[in-house]
């Protein structure tokens, strides 16, 4: 029998994000026993093609097939909502959300409207080169009437190394390296830093717990657990006041 709250996730991309969301979402249910947290299924094709490469054109291998096949099985297998904790594969959103009939929430459009909700003015965008040439936060954020700014190539090159070098082949990352990709940033103004990728969530877990960080795997762990109509617990104190909407 499935259960009438039951959550989809479209991971795999990549597992080790997927891997760390599945820990959030349990870590920050309200709970007293097993019974009390969300019933969850996650889909983690690994083989789904990067999507970085497919957006800047590096590959002509898209991952679209392979998100769609895996949404309309977590729908069949009763899903009632479905959340992608995968910040670059927002490019592919619409086409996903079009091919079930079931919520998939932005993990990008959440995060930029948690950014006004906390009373950020400027924000740093922390992701991959394909979330950054997408221009998807950046218009996300325009449309929150926050103000923003991207990594310059070095900098940028900096978070790759971090996404792929390290998370990515399930290694440590160096610290420094965030810090040293943020700091161009601050000196921009941004009062806040959006990790707008899910392997940077991880590699944020080597790191002590920074207020100008904001977390989108936290932000989508978040609206995860309300749509099902849990309680959350032990996240920073500005996530009670995200919008109490998409309940399934």
């Amino acid at each position: 029998m499935h259960s009438p709250h039951l959550l989809g996730v479209l991971g795999g991309l990549g597992p080790m994000a997927s891997a760390y969301f599945y820990e959030m979402i349990t870590a920050h249910t309200k709970a007293e026993r097993d019974q009390d947290h969300i019933d969850i299924i996650l889909s983690s094709r690994a083989s789904t093609p990067d999507r970085t490469d497919f957006i800047l054109g590096r590959s002509a291998d898209s991952p679209l097939p392979a998100m769609i096949e895996d949404a309309k099985a977590l729908e069949a297998f009763g899903a009632r909502a479905i959340v992608i904790p995968c910040n670059t594969a927002h490019y592919f959103i619409d086409q996903v959300r079009a091919s079930v009939s079931v919520p998939v929430p932005s993990i990008i459009r959440e995060t930029a409207h948690f950014v006004r909700t906390c009373g950020h003015t400027k924000a740093g965008i922390l992701a991959t080169e394909g979330t950054i040439a997408s221009g998807a936060y950046q218009s996300a954020l325009e449309k929150e009437c926050i103000g923003y700014a991207v990594p310059d190539a070095a900098c940028q090159a900096k978070l790759t190394r971090i996404i792929y070098d390290y998370i990515k082949r399930g290694l440590r990352s160096d610290p420094a390296l965030l810090y040293e990709a943020v700091r161009p940033l601050q000196q921009q103004g941004c009062d806040c830093m959006i990790l707008g990728c899910t392997e940077l969530s991880v590699a944020a877990r080597e790191i002590p717990r920074e207020e100008m960080f904001i977390d989108s795997l936290q932000v989508l762990a978040c609206r995860a657990i309300t749509m099902c109509g849990s309680q959350t617990q032990g996240f920073r104190d500005e996530f009670s006041l995200m919008d109490p909407e998409m309940q399934i």
